[in-house]
């Protein structure tokens, strides 16, 4: 049996190597290096573009537990990034040039694995395929998808506010209250002074701005606007656009300056987003501006806002948290078209695919990972957020669940030991 896979990114390297190593037969499409897209210059494939970090390999974080998970399993990206590996004190940083060299020799030394360096222009869902064609996908394959899925918009431009956990927000300062009182109390409100506004306000005005490609210099998806632009049209923009205080008083206190309103943002409750707070400034430059805020001098930024051109789909509408198409039964997505943010979250969704190809290819169940492991919490979230407000997350503990009850400080301890039990549960009953 054949499977096409469409990109040689983190995604499709994994998911090549996965079905390639339980036998199957892979054509494998890079459009690399006839065409190249607008950020990427290497002719090997799995090229790193951003950073060359793969970020913490602590077990008490998260992306530490999806690499420990990955390592686990075999994986194909994790095997070549810790052969790779330079000094970076608990992160795992990589020499990119070595990674990308040797993930391509490898594969192209796969003898089941057939390498086709032309782009694929249509979507052919009559042969068994993972779609893992990347957020800069060339015209033709996503307007190919965009048609698929009858969507009016593939490329567009993220804009993403922070998300911080619940569990680090000071409830000393911060209270919950819906403006005038409406519905339910689903909003959490962190009061300012003149004072404590005037200090952020300079800090935001001042604050350093991330650089933008010369391909992302187009108009922003319905028109959003960052936050610093906002602020740099005057205090009277932000004190009333998304910081006005009116309706949010607190009984029996003074009447705040400005509020800084953040909004559940998960399921659990457990991740609460930045209202309005959509940005260009260095993530740096955004941990100090939100821990200036009362209430969030100590929060626990899960995801920084973003503003940049990225193409993903609908996951939640179209995918199943095995990265299948639910109206398909050989036809998956992987990496950050599905709306995974991050190196190892890409590769991550790329195993996902594979493995389940591989197990409908041989009329087996699927594999559901599930919210005890990181891996499973990613695929969980993809399949299940908010169809009508979507956006991409890197791995974090907000979206995974912890089946047995810790106190506060030993939580993130007791992720990595419960992830481990899972997995060798499942590699025990798949042989993964």
């Amino acid at each position: 049996m054949r499977v096409r896979v469409i990109g040689a990114g983190l995604a499709g390297c994994e998911a090549s190597y996965q079905l390639a190593k339980r036998g199957f037969e892979v054509d494998l499409y890079e459009m690399k290096p006839k065409k190249f897209s607008p950020a990427h210059r290497s002719e090997n494939f799995a090229e790193l573009v951003c950073s060359n970090s793969f970020r913490s390999d602590a077990l008490t974080n998260a992306v530490g537990v999806l690499k420990n998970e990955l390592r686990m399993m075999d994986s194909f990206i994790m095997k070549v990034a810790d052969e790779t590996k330079i000094p970076a004190g608990s992160a795992l940083a990589v020499d990119r040039e070595q990674f990308s060299s040797l993930v391509t020799k490898r594969l192209k030394e796969m003898k089941n694995i057939t390498l086709h360096y032309e782009e694929i222009e249509k979507l052919d869902t009559s042969v068994p395929t993972i779609v893992a064609s990347g957020p800069l996908s060339s015209k033709a394959i996503s307007k190919s998808i965009q048609d698929y899925f009858q969507e009016k918009d593939f490329y567009f431009y993220d804009a993403v506010a922070p998300i911080v956990t619940v569990d680090s927000i000071d409830f000393t300062k911060a209270y919950r209250k819906s403006r005038y009182d409406k519905g339910s109390d689903d909003y959490i409100n962190c009061p300012m002074n003149q004072e404590e506004f005037l200090a952020f306000y300079q800090a935001v005005i001042t604050a350093e701005t991330a650089e933008t490609h010369d391909f992302e210099k187009e108009l922003y998806f319905e028109g959003c606007m960052p936050f610093e632009v906002m602020a740099k049209r005057g205090m009277k923009t932000l004190l009333f656009g998304p910081m006005k205080p009116v309706g949010l008083k607190q009984e029996g206190k003074e009447k705040p300056y400005a509020v800084v309103q953040l909004r559940q943002d998960n399921a659990t409750s457990s991740l609460y987003n930045i209202v309005g707070f959509q940005t260009h400034l260095k993530w740096s430059e955004q941990k100090k501006v939100i821990h200036l805020i009362p209430g969030l001098e100590k929060a626990e930024i899960v995801r920084y806002g973003v503003m940049h051109r990225n193409s993903y789909i609908n996951s939640p509408k179209y995918l199943e948290d095995t990265y299948r198409v639910s109206r398909e039964k050989y036809v998956f997505f992987a990496g950050q078209m599905t709306g995974v943010e991050g190196y190892i979250e890409s590769c991550a969704s790329g195993f996902v695919a594979a493995v389940n190809m591989v197990q409908i290819l041989q009329g087996k169940e699927e594999i559901h990972f599930g919210q005890g492991t990181m891996i499973g919490a990613m695929a969980h979230y993809i399949s299940h957020a908010s169809q009508s407000n979507f956006q991409p997350m890197n791995a974090n503990f907000g979206i995974m669940n912890l089946e047995k009850i810790v106190k506060k400080k030993e939580k993130k301890e007791a992720y990595a030991p419960q992830s481990v039990a899972h997995i060798k549960e499942l590699k025990e009953k798949y042989g993964l």
